[in-house]
């Protein structure tokens, strides 16, 4: 009888061990499942100040930061300047996520604009118009299963930062999922249009945090937002500024963010 019974605890045992890794592995996933981890760098097309454009080192820093998904500005595709490399597609491969490219304006033969790198295959994605004086400017929107990710890079002139709030409000307010808006918005943390886009945005990122000019940083115009408008609320985890100093002359700016 003792035999039998001794097996039988240890099966007992093992069978609440596994029930408890199992309830864990579900709660890790529940919880990564509405946790997301955004980058927004302005790569200067992977020019760093050293005058040396390098797509590894760029791409290096992503790796590094492993976000689910990254908002890049200032991006040729296949320009004179580049040499007709397609800088989005170089650092799609290097990092081995998906690319969307967002057209700004034309430019050497080629593209110019921004881009939203993905670790998920995007669903759907638009391009809307911004206003921009020097040049034309835009709203790159990427739908993915459980929330939309924005990226733009604003105008230099505050009349058409301040139009450029208005347009992405109504381009995003029937959406149903989170929403989340990064880029370079040209603009301090106490100016017209970053408290502009406090109405119906948080600031995810630290403000305090400065971003630019990387090699003596000194304020911040790179911002990570989330909606307020479509019901959900958000958490910051985690908010950083890598101190990059050579990649570009912008530091890349990350949230880990937790959708309620």
């Amino acid at each position: 009888m003792k035999k039998t019974v001794l097996p039988v605890i240890q099966i007992f045992f093992l069978f609440i061990v596994t029930c408890n890794a199992c309830s864990a592995n579900n709660n890790d996933n529940e919880k990564n499942k509405d946790t997301v981890k955004i980058l927004s760098y302005n790569v200067r097309n992977c020019r760093g100040m050293d005058n040396i454009t390098s797509y590894q080192r760029v791409a290096n820093i992503i790796n590094r930061i492993a976000p689910e998904v990254v908002a890049l500005q200032e991006l040729d595709s296949a320009t004179q300047r580049s040499n007709g490399i397609v800088v989005l597609d170089q650092l799609s491969s290097l990092t081995s996520m998906y690319k969307t490219f967002g057209a700004s304006i034309d430019y050497q033969g080629g593209k110019y604009g921004i881009g939203i790198l993905t670790k998920e295959k995007p669903i759907n994605w638009k391009v809307v118009a911004l206003p921009g004086r020097e040049e034309r400017r835009s709203l790159l929107i990427v739908e993915l299963n459980d929330y939309f990710i924005c990226c733009t890079h604003f105008s230099l002139t505050e009349e058409d930062r301040i139009s450029s709030v208005d347009i992405i409000n109504n381009s995003l307010q029937n959406f149903s999922k989170p929403i989340f808006l990064a880029g370079d918005f040209n603009a301090d943390p106490e100016s017209q249009v970053i408290k502009s886009i406090e109405n119906k945005w948080y600031i995810l990122n630290d403000p305090l945090q400065p971003t630019i000019p990387s090699s003596s940083p000194k304020k911040c115009i790179d911002f990570i937002f989330a909606s307020n408008y479509n019901g959900y609320t958000f958490e910051t985890i985690q908010t950083v500024v890598e101190q990059e100093y050579v990649a570009s002359d912008h530091l890349p700016v990350w949230v880990e963010v937790r959708i309620k």
